[in-house]
């Protein structure tokens, strides 16, 4: 056939192939021209998840009469002028595809009324790209537009689509993510006449946290930290979920780079690497974070639906994301409002109703009369497993390891004459410590402390395994990455690239504790490698290295697998099940666990303590009633 130039329709559907997928397309590219218009308020009605129709208002600047032709004909945008406008691309659209790839293939209906404007105009498309004389319309000031019959002139791709239940899925996705980038923009979005969503415009961060519950449910906000930091010329805040706050699945990340949600593996690889000392094995975090950077340093146009992005210094950028989430996470201590890793749960239905004034014992002190301390919120129970090990272990005790730590002597506890209130809230300096004083041990297992907030247990395993593990962790940075020269040196085959990387990042390695030199175009000879590793496969980890090494220009892989060896012996030198403590030993784990980074989990991502309150302990109780 011969070269020919094709229909401006039939290039108009070429692209909605690529912008307009599903319903939910539509709703992102209309929601993402309504920002860029300075909205503050936005109205989405889905009907028949979106097949039958998307309507989407605004009360943006709006369109003027003139224009509303032309923003319905390709590559027409008021966003960009220039290549310069181009390379610092600050608006969320800016391509001038998505409405004219819209109107391609549905029933659109475009109003808009300015702000200085005496009435409103609209304009009718019906799939073709001809468009008569705008109308008068009575129209707010801002911009409507009406998709109706999507797909209608291209029965195949809606044969593609699922079911209403499915589509409109998607679209309440798409809804929240925005309404997650734009906290200052009220939201409402109604199916089939029905609301499902209505989200008020935020100014604090008090009503950001508001709309994110409304999005992300209560139990993240609650165990979530807020992390604002600044460096290198990027800004990173938002919230991150604790640790012990995970899920089955990464179906709660959002991440906004200058305000654009996108997914990108530079930065899944980043927050993984952050949480992969502290997160239980198979579970993903929870988060919501922006990025904010130069535009001129991000490539918006990477991809034709604008979910993806390239950085110009993407190392850079790794580095800023790891550093500032990994030190986030490890600076939690216990005594943080947000610090207690898990909250047990109190139930009350299975007891029966009683009296308004229930008669009490004469040592019963008043339930509703008590001051008790404000509730603080905390994560959802992940509890460890009795530990079923042997109890005949050689173990140095725990007094030769850490110095014994204990209350003063005229404020420690008295169990027979049940005086705690005398040294409760009281300690060295008159404050008592986050997680209070020992008091008892429960089946050889967990400490039970008290705090001025009330009962905090603690599993003693868990917390010891986590305070060896960052002994040694730190022990071994101090010391340096010790290596051991190989008697019989090991080569490999290796690709020509993989070759030159391992030449130009031999420094890299070598400050890993590795000894590589290259015997040709495609072989490499491992002469020496890390101490705790001598026993491991050093080949394959070589090999996983340099992968990192050109994928993402760091690799942290030798780093884990020597932490993973340190955990093992941390995990053999703690203290185990069924070992008797004393009071001053509980004591002085305590005290270690408040020094410690990352001591609201073991090495297994497995939560160390809870807190039970005052309240919830009355709860059980029925006090107050």
């Amino acid at each position: 056939m011969p070269i020919r130039q094709l229909p401006a329709h039939l290039i108009n559907q070429i692209a909605a192939g690529e912008v307009v997928e599903r319903p939910a397309s539509v709703v992102k590219e209309l929601l993402e021209n309504a920002l860029d218009a300075g909205s503050t308020r936005i109205g989405v009605d889905i009907e028949q998840g979106g097949i039958k129709r998307i309507r989407i208002r605004d009360n943006g600047c709006g369109i003027p009469r003139d224009e509303l032709a032309l923003a319905l004909s390709r590559h027409a945008t008021s966003k960009i002028a220039s290549l310069d406008d181009l390379e610092q691309v600050r608006s969320l659209g800016f391509r001038g595809e998505a409405l004219p790839s819209i109107a391609s293939v549905s029933r659109l209906t475009l109003s808009s009324r300015q702000t200085e404007g005496e009435q409103g105009w609209k304009l009718f498309g019906d799939g073709q790209e001809i468009f008569g004389e705008p109308e008068p319309t009575a129209h707010a000031s801002g911009t409507s537009v009406d998709v109706t019959d999507l797909f209608f002139n291209t029965p195949a791709r809606r044969k593609f689509l699922k079911t209403e239940k499915t589509e409109f899925g998607h679209i309440e996705d798409i809804v929240r993510k925005m309404a997650l980038s734009r906290f200052d923009v009220g939201f409402e979005l109604n199916h089939n006449q029905k609301n499902t969503l209505q989200l008020r415009p935020a100014s604090d961060r008090m009503g950001a946290e508001r709309r994110i519950t409304d999005i992300c449910g209560s139990a993240f906000t609650e165990q979530s930290l807020y992390l604002d930091y600044e460096a290198a010329g990027m800004r990173l805040w938002g919230w991150v979920g604790l640790p012990t706050f995970s899920r089955s699945q990464a179906d709660l990340q959002y991440f906004y780079v200058n305000g654009r949600n996108v997914r990108d593996k530079l930065i899944s690889h980043a927050v993984k690497q952050a949480y992969q000392d502290v997160m239980y094995h198979g579970r993903h975090p929870g988060f919501i974070l922006f990025l904010e950077l130069n535009p001129q340093l991000v490539d918006a146009n990477a991809h034709p639906t604008k979910q993806e992005v390239r950085f110009r210094e993407g190392r850079l950028v790794h580095d800023f994301l790891f550093r500032t989430l990994h030190q986030a996470i490890a600076d939690i201590r216990p005594g943080d409002e947000t610090a207690a890793p898990t909250q047990l749960p109190t139930s009350t239905a299975a007891i029966p109703p009683l009296q308004e004034n229930p008669p009490q014992p004469p040592f019963c002190q008043g339930g509703s009369e008590e001051v008790r301390p404000a509730y603080q919120p905390s994560y959802q129970a992940q509890y460890q497993t009795r530990l079923q090990m042997p109890v005949r272990e050689q173990m140095a005790v725990y007094q030769q390891l850490y110095q014994p730590v204990e209350p003063p002597p005229s404020l420690a506890p008295s169990p027979l004459e049940g005086r705690h209130e005398q040294w409760l809230g009281a300690g060295v300096g008159g404050e008592a410590p986050p997680l209070g004083y020992a008091i008892a041990q429960l089946h050889g297992i967990y400490i039970l402390a008290q705090n001025a907030a009330g009962l905090v247990i603690v599993d003693m395993h868990a917390a010891h395994e986590r305070i060896t593990y960052e002994y040694l962790k730190q022990s071994m940075t101090e010391d340096a990455i010790r290596s051991q020269p190989l008697l019989m040196p090991h080569s490999l085959n290796v690709s020509k690239k993989e070759a030159d990387y391992a030449e130009q990042h031999a420094d890299t390695f070598r400050a890993l504790g590795f000894e590589l030199g290259r015997m040709g175009m495609e072989k490499l000879v491992i002469r020496a490698v890390p101490s705790l590793l001598k026993d491991g496969d050093s080949e394959a980890l070589v090999r996983d290295v340099l992968a990192d090494l050109m994928t993402h220009g760091t690799s942290n892989r030798i780093q884990h697998a020597m932490n993973e060896i340190l955990a093992t012996m941390a995990c053999h030198g703690s203290v185990r099940a069924n070992r008797k403590l004393s009071i001053p030993e509980m004591n002085a784990l305590l005290r270690d666990m408040e020094r410690t980074e990352r001591s609201g989990q073991c090495n297994h991502g497995r939560p160390t303590w809870t807190q039970m309150s005052l309240d919830q302990i009355d709860k059980l109780f029925l006090r107050g009633r």
